[in-house]
């Protein structure tokens, strides 16, 4: 049966629509601004007003630039070193820590808990936080970089609630056959919380390609720095003259007014270049990304 639509129904669809491309458009529009002026000439982007909806005078100046020092390529590989080891240690602690968490059996598992949930509101502050680091060797290394955050307590509550919603039935079933806790673990849980592991996976790679707090104040070889905190140089500290200095493309900087220019295309070029890998990591975990989330909540 052919289902006709009201005009109320017509009103809130066009309504709906409407508001829904309005903010897509407000989502979407600072990242086409970012990559539009990476592309433009530096001169007429900083005399330019108002919005930018293409680039103006395409050129890759700014390109040529960031790459023409390594630090950039030093701090992309840092990156990617604290990112892949950080996120596989992230993820192998919660996982054994949510199992455990997840047990029927646990003894004090309640008052474990409410310890655990605790550490979410309160700390010991920074100081005291950085002489310990200091003392347990986790200072100017990659370790520093890796094991401070090596447990979310917010993502470990996710996953034990995750695993929790799994029915009982089918471990009870694999103790029956003679598995042992890990094999249940590997070949039961896991499997069935793919979705789950999805998400935690998701935000451990994010903030951790993200990261730049920690770094800033454990990390002193500028050769240990990763991508994000030399963007927070160029971005914020306004340091960029390692990169806005010298010639790209024949092109040299040599006044004041020119190495300002150079500087906002700098930035904007840095952003588009230390942004498109983690972009490119979402669309292939988004179909996980709200059916983990719901499992994750459903079951306190």
């Amino acid at each position: 049966m052919k289902y006709r639509k009201t005009m109320g129904n017509r009103v809130f669809d066009i309504v709906n629509y409407t508001l829904l491309s309005l903010l897509t458009l407000a989502c979407l529009y600072p990242i086409l601004h970012i990559v539009f002026a990476s592309f433009s000439d530096p001169a007429r982007l900083v005399a330019h007003k108002g919005l930018l909806l293409k680039p103006l005078g395409f050129t890759l100046d700014g390109y040529k630039l960031i790459f023409k020092d390594n630090s950039l390529l030093v701090g992309y590989r840092n990156t990617l070193i604290y990112v892949g080891l950080g996120t596989f240690v992230n993820m192998v602690m919660t996982i054994m820590g949510a199992f455990v968490l997840s047990r029927r059996d646990l003894y004090f598992k309640n008052a474990i808990m409410i310890v655990i949930t605790i550490t979410m509101f309160f700390g010991g502050g920074l100081i005291p936080w950085f002489l310990l680091m200091k003392d347990i060797g986790l200072f100017n290394n990659l370790w520093a970089m890796i094991l401070p955050t090596a447990l979310s307590t917010w993502n470990i509550i996710i996953l034990r609630t995750g695993f929790q919603a799994i029915p009982l039935e089918l471990e009870e079933a694999a103790t029956i056959d003679g598995a042992s806790q890990a094999r249940i673990l590997m070949y039961v849980i896991l499997p069935l919380s793919k979705a789950t592991l999805a998400v935690i996976f998701l935000y451990y790679l994010v903030g951790n390609w993200n990261s730049w707090f920690n770094a800033m104040v454990l990390l002193q070889d500028r050769d240990k720095f990763p991508l994000q905190l030399l963007m927070k140089e160029i971005l914020v500290a306004n340091d960029s003259s390692a990169t806005t200095m010298g010639s790209a493309g024949g092109v040299v900087i040599d006044s004041a007014g020119s190495s300002t220019a150079y500087r906002e295309l700098v930035k904007y070029c840095t952003i588009v270049v230390s942004t498109i890998p983690i972009l490119m990591v979402y669309p292939f975990l988004q179909k996980y990304f709200v059916k983990g989330v719901y499992v994750g909540s459903i079951k306190g």
